[in-house]
């Protein structure tokens, strides 16, 4: 069985195991902060009253047994100590399942916690990363050599999130088609971050270069990812060429908006198209003077040769994970291609192989909710207005940066402004005007 093995893909192992383990830390962390406020037992749409209308069936989720606002955090706590210790290369020192119990955990806890996140966890990021997370669970330890069947898998969960999205806006608004949709994005997406002014201001014949270049990456080079499947050199520097492509698309928005761990994301999973060339093997090797042992493996050892007849387990429940992973990409194949495109949809409730996509169309104008209060409603008394930490509020005010941290609050507030009614939207008005600070949200504005 040696086909099933990618020891050319150690780095990129690495980097995956690791960068997917960060964003989950970022994940627990948000939801440690922001949970409780949104969606706790007195939040804006408490988890409590919706599991009393869905059956575990429904949203799979720990919290059906039970649910408090206290559980909720040691949930996060729990998930953000497995993602640290696979941060640092922990569970990658042990057998091959050390870290597939560990990614498991992550992803058990995050999916209880995004079944149950309503419309403040319905963002095509959340299912992204479970998915990553229950792929890379299958990568193993330091101690065997990488599984090409779970590295082509996060080339087909790349190809999906890129050309996905390509699609989408080729069917979309017209703008992407005339290459103008970049002269308006900048200004009116969600939470523009510091550059985002600088890029908005580019000349004209720049932002239609930033869309061709989009549809260049999107729809062209995703198709790239599976050369290295080519037994030749030429078609392994292919991939990784397509995968430095992707990077560099998804670095140009991290640097020009906030859209939370999406980019980041990106950028880890489309690491795992480089191979381990001389050259990166010899500066990943450089480092080991400088790094233990227990943060960087030793290359070039017996993991890279061979898999020892006591990990064959490993390779059958590789093959077993990976045939259930393709027979549920059926759905999403199709989706590629429909006239009717989905765009962040999950095909089971378990948020494994769904469909991506992102601004299908592009508003030409931004409009903003504003809340104001006072702490006397009379004529002389002033109204101030309350400021978001990351929604765009006071026009002097530079944007800051705040992704792959994600302010879930402030993102719906954009949705809103754009029509859509919320029955949150209600209650948060409720709790500003009782004064509820021990529940506000950390995206949130400061009280009066």
């Amino acid at each position: 069985m040696e086909w099933m093995w990618a020891p050319e893909h150690e780095l990129a192992r690495q980097v995956l195991q690791r960068g997917v383990a960060a964003v989950f830390l970022v994940a627990f962390l948000s939801t440690f902060n922001q949970f409780p406020a949104l969606l706790g037992e007195r939040g804006l749409s408490p988890t409590p009253a919706f599991l009393r209308r869905v059956t575990f069936r429904q949203a799979p989720s720990i919290f059906h047994w039970h649910y408090s606002d206290r559980m909720l955090r040691l949930v996060c706590l729990v998930g953000a100590l497995a993602a640290a210790s696979v941060v640092v290369g922990l569970p990658q020192m042990g057998p091959p399942w050390v870290p597939l119990l560990v990614f498991l955990l992550m992803w058990t806890l995050y999916l209880s916690i995004v079944n149950v996140g309503q419309t403040f966890y319905g963002f095509g990021w959340e299912s992204l990363l479970l998915e990553a997370g229950f792929i890379v669970a299958f990568l193993g330890s330091n101690e065997v050599p990488p599984p090409l069947p779970i590295i082509v898998l996060c080339w087909w969960l790349v190809f999906r999130l890129e050309f996905g999205a390509g699609m989408i806006k080729m069917r979309g608004g017209s703008e992407w088609r005339d290459l103008t949709a970049l002269m308006y994005h900048h200004e009116t997406q969600p939470m523009p971050g510091p550059l985002s002014r600088f890029a908005h201001l580019m000349p004209r014949w720049f932002h239609k270069s930033e869309v061709l270049g989009s549809h260049f990456a999107q729809l062209i080079v995703p198709w790239f990812l599976f050369a290295a499947l080519i037994p030749h050199p030429v078609a392994q520097i292919a991939s990784s060429v397509a995968a430095v492509i992707i990077i560099g698309t998804q670095g140009w928005l991290v640097l020009t908006g906030n859209f939370a761990w999406l980019n980041w994301l990106s950028i880890v999973l489309a690491f795992s198209a480089i191979a381990d060339f001389p050259w990166l093997v010899k500066a990943a090797t450089a480092l080991d003077a400088w790094v233990p042992g227990w943060i960087l493996p030793e290359r070039g050892g017996a993991s890279m040769f061979g898999v020892a007849d006591e990990h064959a387990w490993f390779a059958i429940v590789v093959l077993v994970a990976s045939a259930f992973l393709v027979v549920l990409s059926w759905r999403p194949l199709l989706n590629l291609f429909s006239r009717n495109q989905l765009m962040n949809a999950s095909f089971n409730r378990y948020h494994l192989v769904n469909a991506y996509g992102a601004f299908g169309t592009v508003t030409k104008e931004r409009y903003e909710i504003v809340i104001e209060g006072t702490r006397a409603p009379t004529p002389d008394r002033g109204w101030r207005e309350y400021e978001f930490k990351g929604k765009p509020g006071d026009p002097t005010r530079v944007p800051r940066q705040f992704a792959p941290y994600h302010l879930r609050l402030d993102w719906l507030m954009w949705f809103l402004a754009l029509g859509r009614q919320e029955r949150w939207f209600s209650v948060l008005l409720i709790r500003l005007l009782e004064g509820d600070k021990g529940g506000a949200p950390d995206a949130a504005a400061q009280p009066l």
